[in-house]
């Protein structure tokens, strides 16, 4: 399974690890993915989905349907 977020397609970063002597080492940053069971009531069961802290947070404030919207994603994407 990649680590990629199902909405936003959040995944990985790169970039160094600098030490105190500024040596340079490749580093990947991963994104902070979550398993969460959301409820969808069109559908009348829970979704299992595997999204960022961060979308978590936008899906609390504007709710799933309205946060598909603006990534222009269907229920039916998630499926």
């Amino acid at each position: 399974m990649a680590r990629k977020c199902i909405i936003s397609g959040t995944k990985h970063q790169s970039g160094n690890r600098v030490s105190h002597a500024k040596n340079k080492t490749k580093h990947q940053f991963q994104p902070n993915l979550q398993r969460k069971k959301i409820f969808v009531p069109e559908l009348g069961k829970n979704l299992s989905i595997r999204v960022t802290a961060r979308l978590l947070r936008t899906i609390d404030k504007l709710g799933l349907n309205a946060t598909l919207k603006k990534y222009n994603l269907t229920i039916a994407d998630l499926c």
